[in-house]
């Protein structure tokens, strides 16, 4: 089954916690809403099951139309819906990232940024330092426990969130957590800088390929994509033409690769996850295909995703647009 109660924590950073070589090594995050209630949030630097270090990213200027749909800042917590529009994660379908930039840190070692938790401490203790930066932390909720007081920062009740990663795709023995639009997260918000920074953590053993309804591996395709070598990919969209409604929106494709590709049986899917067919039949090698989204794709100028399906509906490339970018009429989005 999924996880059991899913949603975000906003709140003030007010300390953070390191642990040393332990079975399952957090870094610790306490944070405080605007309603004086504290928050642990637990988030995992090493994995159970080998190989044990972690994938990771920061995207230092995060943006994605889900941080418009996010709930107030220090607002405490908000359970999320699993399914798509919405701010739910979800590192394969929401294309917040691209998977191929993660990189891997050990939890905890002998020296200067070298590590997971050194890469914690430079942006959440710059976070606990600042009070107008509010931090969103996406997972699983426990608590609160009246008569527990919180065994990292004595806090009572105890009351927190964790499963602070990807939360799909997992190895049997964690496969019933799998579930799709659960993943975790840590965005932190500079308002003084205009900017979000996002902390994307996943471990080794899980797939980039996943059931739709489950959140399964989908085990003949568990590769992590790599960077710049899709065959094809999308290059472009026109989504906020001139004129009023219903517009004329466009995607263009480019094949990248060094020989034609049928698009046979290929498909757009948009940010709610309707699906459109497209074009059928060979695109050459260096060519691009210009198409109009049917079947009730949308492009809406209020940001978006744009992700290319293969035939058996098997992500190939993904993207996203905030309303930002498509506020100007006439003016693709470049991806």
């Amino acid at each position: 089954m999924p996880l059991r109660s899913y949603g975000v924590l906003s709140g003030q950073v007010r300390d953070t916690r390191r642990e040393g070589a332990t079975d399952t090594p957090h870094y610790q995050i306490h944070l405080v809403d605007d309603a004086g209630t504290s928050y642990r949030a637990a988030v995992n630097v090493q994995s159970q099951q080998s190989p044990s270090e972690l994938l990771f990213l920061v995207v230092e200027d995060f943006r994605h139309p889900l941080t418009d749909a996010l709930p107030a800042p220090g607002s405490g917590w908000t359970p999320l819906a699993s399914r798509p529009g919405g701010p739910s994660l979800d590192y394969i379908r929401a294309n917040l990232f691209d998977p191929s930039a993660m990189r891997l840190l050990p939890p905890d070692v002998t020296g200067p940024d070298n590590d997971l938790a050194d890469l914690f401490d430079h942006y959440v203790r710059r976070a606990a330092g600042d009070p107008q930066v509010v931090g969103f932390v996406f997972g699983e909720r426990w608590g609160p426990e009246p008569a527990t007081p919180d065994e990292v920062f004595g806090f009572l009740p105890g009351n927190g969130v964790h499963d602070v990663h990807m939360n799909q795709g997992n190895s049997a023995r964690f496969r019933p957590d799998d579930g799709v639009w659960q993943d975790g997260g840590l965005l932190l918000h500079f308002p003084a800088e205009s900017r979000w920074v996002a902390i994307f953590l996943a471990f080794q053993s899980q797939a980039w390929h996943t059931d739709d309804t489950t959140g399964h591996a989908i085990e003949a395709a568990q590769a992590r994509p790599e960077r710049g070598l899709e065959a094809v990919r999308i290059v472009a969209a026109l989504v906020n033409p001139v004129g009023p409604a219903p517009e004329a929106e466009t995607i263009t494709l480019l094949n990248a690769s060094p020989a034609p590709v049928d698009l046979t049986g290929w498909q757009i899917a948009d940010r709610a996850k309707r699906t459109c067919p497209v074009p059928a039949g060979p695109l050459d090698a260096g060519a691009t295909l210009v198409m109009t989204p049917s079947n009730g794709v949308v492009l809406g100028n209020d940001g978006g995703a744009i992700t290319l399906l293969d035939p058996q509906g098997l992500k190939v490339h993904g993207v996203s647009y905030t309303a930002e970018q498509a506020r100007e009429e006439g003016r693709s989005v470049v991806f």
